[in-house]
């Protein structure tokens, strides 16, 4: 029975993994698509204000609420300005202005190494060689994939650098989440990160005169499949996750997202993907497994060591009645 247990919990954890990195690669797609002829930012608000209720109201009746503590409030808010409000609008604003989905996508595969090698200090890690090499590797992978997209869109050099906003915003939200000790329910992380998105986005939308949405049926078919998939579906798994199987076995399922939408950015948006792109995808794909590997092993000597501590004090303790 426990073994059947077992298989049934492995392919939950697989059907969740393939889920999120078919969902949350949708957002890129989605984007590209509706922002053809809609403001980024128009479809921003009507993809987290109507989402942003509905979790109000299950956040209420749950009596989740009654669990959490101002300070945990505060957390949340703050990381979810940077990982959702700040990531979605400068990522709508890249694909609305032509830049690839497989490029842009490219933000969640470099944002472990970047976590993992020019902040580690920061969250208390050690930078190994190892490490080092993985983030040259994985840097030239993404000089490839850009140089392999200039003169295949009509998007303008400095464009590129909404990318790296983006990525400063997760790497912002990555830091205060892993240096907080208390744990907070997928329910709530996801109540209070889209409400203070949603917040946000309708200050700017309405200062800057894009709140208004249009009557077709397409957009709120964009919408909803945006509220439903990218938000509500990978948002929830990514958490979800993250305890499951943890930071490191996530990092390398972000990867994974880069190039599932590049291929799917070929098929259904006909962009171009050509021998650069594939070489720049397995450079990030070597630089990123190198992090992994090197993270994986020092988290393997870590248990090791406090295994033997333990031991030891085991042993400790029970020779200390005899000496008495």
């Amino acid at each position: 029975m426990s073994k059947q247990i077992g298989i049934l919990g492995t392919a939950l954890t697989v059907a969740a993994a393939v889920a999120f990195v078919v969902t949350w690669s949708s957002g890129f797609l989605i984007a590209a698509i509706a922002t053809v002829d809609v403001e980024p930012l128009t479809l921003l608000v009507w993809r987290f204000v109507p989402l942003t209720a509905i979790l109000l109201i299950v956040f209420a009746a749950s009596g989740a609420a009654r669990e959490v503590t101002a300070s945990d409030l505060r957390r949340q808010a703050t990381i979810g300005l940077f990982s959702q409000f700040g990531y979605c609008t400068a990522v709508y604003a890249a694909l609305a202005a032509g830049i690839a989905t497989g490029t842009v996508a490219l933000i969640d595969a470099v944002q472990p190494l970047v976590i993992a090698m020019l902040v580690g200090p920061l969250l208390g890690l050690r930078v190994r060689g190892m490490q080092w090499v993985g983030l040259i590797v994985g840097a030239l992978g993404v000089v490839f994939v850009v140089q392999s997209q200039f003169g295949q869109s009509d998007a303008h050099p400095l464009v590129y650098l909404l990318l790296a906003v983006a990525m400063a915003c997760l790497i912002v939200g990555t830091i205060i989440q892993r240096r907080s000790t208390a744990p907070t329910r997928v329910l709530t992380t996801l109540t209070v990160h889209a409400t203070v998105t949603a917040v946000a986005l309708v200050v700017l939308a309405a200062a800057t005169g894009t709140l208004a949405p249009p009557a077709s049926a397409s957009f709120w078919i964009a919408t909803a499949l945006a509220a439903v998939f990218p938000t509500l579906s990978a948002y929830g798994l990514y958490w979800w996750l993250l305890r499951r199987i943890g930071i490191t076995a996530l990092n390398a399922l972000l990867f994974l997202i880069a190039p599932f939408t590049a291929v799917a950015g070929a098929l259904l948006l006909g962009e171009s993907v050509t021998i650069v792109t594939v070489l720049g995808f397995l450079l990030c794909g070597v630089g990123v497994g190198m992090v992994l590997v090197s993270e994986a092993r020092a988290a393997r000597v870590q248990d090791n060591a406090a295994s033997d501590r333990t031991e030891a004090d085991q042993v400790r303790g029970a020779e200390l009645p005899r000496r008495r």
